[in-house]
C-alpha cells in the first residue's frame, strides 16, 4: 500500500464520485478506477459500493477512510516539518558562548533580530571557556559561538568581529582610586592585586591584560585567581583586588564596586561570531545573514 493510494481513495470518498475525484486529482478517471481496484485487491475488500452516479463506504472502507485520513494528516505534517527544517525555518540552533562575550550588546541585538525573524527556531545557548568553544564547534557539537579575540586557535575557523569593545577597571569603592573619572595608566595599580581568569579559559585575552601591565611599565606583584571574568566582579567587591574586565561587565549590578576607564592607550578586546568552515545549517547561515 502506498501513500497515493490512500490519497486517491479518500478524494473518491470525500467525492462521492469517481469522476469528481478524478478531477481535484488532475488525472483521468480509469487509472483511478484501477488503482482503486488493486487497493481492495491488496486488502482482499471492497471499499466503495459502486452506485448508478455515486459511491459510497462499505463497512471495511469506513475503517480504512477513519484511518487513511490520520496517516495523511501525518505526512503532510512530517513533510513540512521536514521541509521547515531544511530551510532553516524550524527546528535548533545550538549557540556557544565564551563567557566574557554574554553581556555584550551587540550579542543581545544579533539573538533579539533572530528570534525576531525566526521565531520557531529554538536557541539552544551554552558557556564555555575558549579552548573547549573552539573544539565543540570543529566537532559539530554547537553550530555558532560567540569568541572573545585575540584567540590562538581563531585560525581553526570563520568568524567576523561584531564589536571591539573597550576593557575597563573593575575597583572596590573603598578603593583610594575609586573616586576617579578614569585612571591615567594601569601603573596606578602597580602595588594591587590582580583578579584574573586562569589563562587556559582564554590564553588570548589573558595575554592581552598581562601585555597591557607590562607595557605601563610594571609586572603585578600578587595575583587572585577567578574561575571565570563575570565572577572576577564578585572577588572585586569582596576587596580581593581589582580586574581588567570588558566595558559590558559594568552591566553587572554589584554592590561595592565602580568601573574606571583606562585614559592613554586603552585596552580592546574583540568579539567575533564562529563558525565552521563547513556544514553549517541552514538556520546557522540565516544568523550569518543578520550580520
Amino acid at each position: 500500500m502506498e501513500l497515493r493510494h490512500l490519497r486517491y481513495f479518500v478524494a473518491v470518498a470525500d467525492a462521492g464520485n469517481f469522476t469528481r475525484a478524478a478531477e481535484s486529482l488532475g488525472i483521468s478517471q480509469p487509472p483511478l478506477s484501477q488503482q482503486i481496484q488493486r487497493l481492495e485487491h491488496e486488502i482482499g475488500s471492497p471499499l466503495l459500493r459502486r452506485l448508478t452516479r455515486s459511491v459510497e463506504l462499505t463497512p471495511a472502507g469506513k475503517v480504512l477512510y477513519e484511518d487513511a485520513i490520520k496517516i495523511l494528516k501525518m505526512s503532510d505534517s512530517a513533510f513540512e516539518k521536514a521541509c521547515s527544517v531544511g530551510r532553516g525555518l524550524s527546528g535548533s540552533l545550538r549557540i556557544g558562548f565564551a563567557s566574557s562575550t554574554a553581556l555584550n550588546p551587540q550579542v543581545f541585538t544579533l539573538l533579539h533580530n533572530f528570534r525576531d525573524h525566526y521565531p520557531m527556531i529554538n536557541l539552544l545557548p551554552g558557556e564555555l571557556h575558549m579552548s573547549a568553544l573552539i573544539n565543540e564547534l570543529l566537532k559539530g557539537a554547537i553550530d555558532i559561538a560567540f569568541i572573545r579575540l585575540p584567540c590562538d586557535r581563531s585560525r581553526e575557523v570563520d568568524y567576523r568581529v561584531i564589536d571591539n569593545e573597550e576593557m575597563v577597571v573593575a575597583l572596590p569603592l573603598n578603593h583610594p582610586l575609586a573616586e576617579r573619572p578614569a585612571l591615567s595608566s594601569l601603573a596606578d595599580l602597580r602595588d594591587d592585586t590582580l583578579i584574573i581568569f586562569p589563562r587556559e579559559i582564554s590564553p588570548g585575552l589573558y595575554d592581552s591584560v598581562i601585555s597591557a601591565c607590562h607595557h605601563a611599565g610594571f609586572t603585578p606583584p600578587t595575583f587572585a585567581q577567578s574561575p571565570q571574568t563575570t565572577s572576577a566582579i564578585s572577588m572585586v567587591a569582596t576587596g580581593f583586588g581589582y580586574a581588567i574586565v570588558p566595558i559590558s561587565h559594568s552591566r553587572i549590578d554589584q554592590a561595592n564596586v565602580c568601573y574606571l576607564p583606562i585614559e592613554g592607550a586603552p585596552l580592546k578586546a574583540q568579539v567575533a561570531l564562529a563558525w565552521r568552515r563547513h556544514n553549517l545549517s541552514k538556520a546557522g547561515e540565516h544568523f550569518l545573514a543578520l550580520l
